[in-house]
């Protein structure tokens, strides 16, 4: 950022950094969880024809309250809970949507944050959720996950009971650890707090076997929210649509905060185009999964510590140099993240073959600089 000390800047914003990672074009690109397959023919086919029949009403403002797109959310969600074997209910008015999760969160921050409010997280977490919560004015509270980066319902019930926060962030599966929760932890979080319960499930869809949504919890619940997003598994990162599952009386506060007409045309036509397909685009995600796997086994091999995924990234650790690590791979043309975890770094499922070329690097690097492990692996000694 350039010099910001001749501005009248907020005071709490000054010394903050931006939310970003390097956007490098290198062959594999395996650093900011984006599905690695590009949407399938006759899908970019249906979208081209849905788009065309809306460019000459352009000249119009889009449905501000998106109608259609929130009937194709529910139809998609009902699908989601019903191979989950849960009986939820869900109707439109239950649903909101924005430019993706990222937005949707900004909103529930807006309504139920700001200056004098109080927000916690579990971190490593997601780290939107701090600078979403301080740019509302609201101060941000954080409690360290286990070593393992694990949540318990005990321990989360004393630590909101404890702050007594007006808005609590749960991610499952989290990013960046990979690590899911039980419903029973987001039972503990809502039971023990008067404010709002955020339960961010981005990453969702890639958990195998299919775990219960904490959509399966709203009925009773007015002070719970969940978030997902058509990013991931639904290879739409560039569409930008992320939305919101909630009791009625939530998601109408949220209209008080919205911009006007903040979802396009274009976004809702696409959005609903991409949910008519959701099986074809779906299709990929056991893939995904598979080379997750992969990953996890092959990175566990040479030495690293791995730590169990949910989602379409692994965290691994073990690593003496993570920015070493990273500039090695980036010298081989595959791009991952330091994501500021001590001896960590993460790497998201690639196709079959980014996977392989991720496999050659890292082994080609440990042959060249074996004191990239911070210690001997168990099962190198063994092999030795």
């Amino acid at each position: 950022m350039g010099n910001i000390e001749s501005l009248p800047v907020r005071s709490d914003l000054v010394g903050l950094k931006p939310y970003g990672a390097p956007h490098l074009d290198v062959p594999v690109q395996l650093n900011v969880n984006e599905n690695a397959y590009p949407l399938p023919g006759e899908v970019v086919e249906s979208m081209r024809a849905a788009v065309d029949a809306h460019f000459a009403g352009l000249n119009r403002y889009p449905d501000r309250e998106f109608d259609e797109l929130r009937r194709h959310l529910v139809t998609y969600l009902d699908g989601v809970n019903a191979r989950a074997g849960s009986s939820v209910e869900l109707d439109p008015s239950m649903i909101w949507a924005g430019n993706g999760s990222n937005e949707v969160l900004s909103h529930i921050v807006q309504a139920f944050g700001g200056p004098g409010r109080t927000v916690l997280g579990f971190t490593p977490s997601y780290s939107m959720h701090p600078l979403i919560t301080t740019g509302t004015g609201a101060a941000w509270q954080s409690f360290e996950r286990k070593d393992d980066f694990t949540l318990d319902a005990e321990t989360v019930a004393a630590e909101v009971a404890r702050v007594d926060p007006d808005i609590v962030f749960l991610c499952t599966p989290n990013n960046p650890t990979g690590t899911s929760i039980g419903l029973e932890v987001i039972e503990a979080a809502y039971e023990n707090c008067s404010g709002i319960v955020i339960v961010d499930e981005a990453y969702a869809e890639f958990s195998r076997p299919a775990k219960l949504s904490a959509m399966t919890l709203l009925e009773g619940r007015p002070r719970l929210v969940v978030s997902r997003t058509m990013s991931k598994a639904f290879a739409c990162a560039g569409l930008r649509l992320g939305y919101a599952i909630a009791a009625p009386e939530l998601i109408d506060v949220l209209r008080l905060v919205r911009l006007p007409y903040h979802l396009s045309e274009i976004t809702q036509v696409l959005a609903c185009t991409a949910l008519e397909h959701a099986e074809v685009l779906l299709g990929n995600v056991d893939r995904l999964i598979d080379s997750r796997n992969r990953m996890s086994a092959h990175l566990a091999e040479v030495g690293f510590d791995v730590h169990p995924s949910d989602s379409n990234f692994v965290l691994f650790g073990n690593i003496s140099s993570p920015q070493e690590l990273w500039q090695k791979l980036l010298d081989r043309g595959v791009l991952i993240r330091d994501i500021g975890i001590a001896g960590h770094v993460r790497v998201n499922a690639g196709t079959e073959e980014e996977t392989d070329a991720f496999f050659t690097a890292i082994d080609e690097i440990l042959v060249e600089s074996p004191g990239i492990l911070a210690a001997e692996p168990a099962v190198a000694a063994e092999r030795q």
